[in-house]
């Protein structure tokens, strides 16, 4: 029997079959589409969001779950102990919902360690496989928090996006930024870096930037143990076509996802996100 309870957020887009293989409980974030809110994969898709941005030219929001909704989700696990670990709070307000949410059950007997991940999508979801590994294996509170600590500052995340036009909407990038990596057609890489998203280069045609993403990824990795996952947003081909070249040249390679990307995080990026997460063990 788990001693320790994982709960996440619906940002972590984990590999099929992972939550439930370990027990992991995963909050919704909501997503506003022209003044219509959904919960994320429940009720809102990738594609909807895609549309939305796209040929409907519909206004797209997100927000956070409320620390009632992340309260009732520490009372479901039943467990007297809990790790909850979330997209960066740099990015959204999720994280401070957990600490409030602690703060709730903390009365009721339950302790709760909030963890933030500094980052989002599979560069959260590592931290979570990390944290349920280690309470799967009978650690402690302490030792399963420790878990998704160290896998969120062993892992690394680098995008490419068509424009960064949807990051500057959502203030997740300066307007200036924004600029700089649209100007002339360039395609803007960009990593996250102590939970912010950062204009790493600048970088024109798309080919050329495919493959510096990869130079990153590699680079990123070295030699020993990694896993990766490869995420898109209505861009399967890029997606498949970079994932091929990783388990190419990747000699510590474990494990590679492929996956689309959820509403919240595509609500923010737009189509066209090509992104990658390193995990070194």
């Amino acid at each position: 029997m788990v001693r320790v309870a994982v709960v996440t957020d619906s940002t972590a887009y984990l590999p099929d079959g992972v939550a439930e293989a370990y027990g992991v409980a995963v909050v919704p974030l909501h997503v506003v589409l022209g003044g219509w809110s959904g919960k994320e994969t429940l009720e809102v898709s990738p594609a909807d969001v895609a549309s939305a941005l796209g040929e409907r030219r519909v206004q797209v929001s997100t927000s956070r779950p409320t620390p009632g909704q992340l309260a009732a989700a520490y009372r479901a696990t039943g467990a007297s102990q809990v790790v909850s670990v979330h997209l960066s709070s740099k990015l959204s307000g999720t994280t401070d919902s957990a600490r409030l949410a602690a703060q709730h059950v903390a009365a009721e007997g339950i302790e709760v360690r909030v963890v933030d991940s500094q980052s989002v999508a599979m560069g959260l979801g590592f931290p979570v496989i990390a944290a349920a590994e280690a309470a799967a294996d009978g650690a402690d509170l302490t030792h399963v928090e420790a878990a998704a600590v160290a896998a969120s500052l062993g892992t690394t995340s680098y995008f490419c996006v068509d424009t960064l036009e949807h990051l500057r909407r959502g203030g997740r990038v300066t307007a200036a930024s924004a600029f700089l990596g649209t100007a002339l057609g360039v395609k803007p890489l960009l990593v996250m870096r102590d939970g912010e998203i950062v204009l790493l280069e600048k970088v024109r045609p798309f080919s050329k930037a495919l493959l510096r993403l990869e130079e990153l990824v590699v680079e990123a990795a070295g030699e020993g143990p990694v896993d990766v996952a490869v995420h898109h947003l209505a861009a399967p081909a890029r997606a498949d076509l970079l994932a091929d070249e990783l388990r190419a040249s990747l000699p510590g390679l474990r494990s590679l996802y492929l996956s689309e990307v959820g509403a919240v995080v595509g609500a923010h990026v737009g189509p066209g996100l090509l992104a990658v997460a390193v995990w070194c063990r």
